[in-house]
């Protein structure tokens, strides 16, 4: 994914949210993803539009999962 923390326009809370989304499937493939974000979008008290933009472009990643 590259590294997260040079994408401009994304709030620092957003930023971390993201990196500890991708820390925690990597650590807890059995957890599902829809709660994974939620969790996320809890524990970094993120912004109604932060909540869409990381229900648009994870939740659709739920069933891949690289061989």
């Amino acid at each position: 994914m590259g590294d997260i923390q040079s994408v401009p326009g994304l709030s620092a809370n957003l930023k971390k949210a993201v990196c500890w989304i991708g820390e925690t499937v990597r650590e807890h493939p059995d957890i599902q993803r829809d709660q994974i974000i939620n969790e996320a979008e809890l524990r970094f008290d993120l912004t109604p539009r932060e909540c869409e933009f990381l229900n648009q472009n994870f939740l659709k990643f739920t069933d891949q999962r690289p061989c």
